[in-house]
């Protein structure tokens, strides 16, 4: 047990600073991922140091496509998150927080993290599965220690962080992939117990400061795929920038809601058309192979850059980040 950053104490009350629920967390008490708990006006994580998930993972997985394509990268998790998607796809990982002390887990220091990270071949260390943020002290120790032994750190998130947090991960990571989950604050609110707009502010903050930012939308049938509202999703990706690669992703029902069904691939090259039609230059189409929608495209000449089938690379024709045909730099971490 470790005690917690970004919190304040109000008697016997504390307020979590860590995302953006801002929790009041009376004494004995946990916020609401479960895995931070007040005791007598001291905030500790709950968590720190128990990995209940790892693999060596492609880093196309995350997903994230212009980030060192063809690499391996060491993906770790603990229990825990502050959403409560109701179609969440790690929900075993992710709503465990509150039995957080009895789920299966390893007992890891950071060093033990880098290690296995740099035996494996990995370039990378990636948060992810369930929520990073709300294992932010251990993510951040190795994220630090990573970086000192020339490994990079990926977050894959939710993008619900405060701004504090938000400040301090600036330092230490080079890549994240944002869900923005909707274009609606009533979806964040009813199905995710969220809001949108922190969201977005953490995805403009994160590409601003020079993170490497991709971004997954999970389109799900008669929820989050009409096509204004898929506009709107875009064009708030293209004014970030329109290098900013979109990731359209099928839905396949689980969890809370089975009661939908997969998302038809008719509608996800339609979100891909309106994403192009916005200004984006890199739209793929994710959790449906084949067809073209996972290749790298030049966005002058529109030749294939990057093949790939699922999370392999098949082939990688870029030249020092730069089109091999016509020469036009690509935007990325290559």
């Amino acid at each position: 047990m470790k005690e917690a950053r970004f919190y304040q104490s109000d008697g016997d009350t504390v307020i979590c600073g860590l995302c953006a629920h801002h929790c009041h967390i009376k004494n004995n008490r946990r916020g609401i991922c479960g895995v931070r708990e007040n005791r007598d006006g001291v905030l500790y994580t709950l968590s720190y140091g128990k990995v209940s998930a790892e693999h060596v993972d492609p880093i196309e997985k995350k997903p994230l496509f212009h980030f060192l394509p063809g690499s391996l990268t060491y993906s770790i998790a603990t229990v825990g998150c502050n959403f409560k998607c109701l179609h969440c796809q790690n929900y075993s990982l992710s709503q465990a927080g509150p039995q957080v002390q009895r789920i299966p887990h390893l007992r890891k220091e950071p060093e033990n993290i880098v290690e296995t990270a740099r035996m494996a071949g990995c370039a990378s260390i990636s948060y992810t599965y369930s929520e990073p943020t709300v294992f932010f002290e251990f993510a951040y120790e190795c994220a630090e220690l990573a970086q000192r032994q020339g490994l990079k750190n990926v977050f894959v998130s939710n993008g619900y962080m405060s701004s504090d947090a938000a400040a301090a991960l600036v330092e230490v990571l080079d890549g994240i992939n944002i869900d923005i989950k909707a274009f609606s604050e009533e979806f964040y609110s009813s199905i995710c117990g969220g809001s949108l707009q922190q969201v977005l502010d953490n995805v403009r903050y994160f590409r601003d400061r020079g993170v490497w930012v991709e971004a997954t939308t999970l389109v799900i049938p008669e929820l989050n795929d009409s096509e204004e509202e898929l506009q709107r999703l875009a064009a708030f990706i293209c004014s970030v920038d329109p290098a900013l690669p979109w990731h359209v992703s099928a839905f396949r029902p689980t969890y809370k809601m089975t009661d939908r069904l997969p998302t038809p691939s008719q509608v996800l090259n339609r979100a891909r058309d309106i994403g192009h039609a916005a200004g984006l230059r890199h739209v793929y189409i994710g959790n449906v192979h084949g067809g073209g929608g996972e290749d790298t495209c030049c966005p002058a000449c529109a030749k294939t850059i990057i093949h790939r089938h699922g999370f392999t690379v098949r082939q990688n024709l870029l030249a020092q980040g730069s089109c091999p045909f016509c020469n036009t730099a690509l935007s990325g971490v290559w």
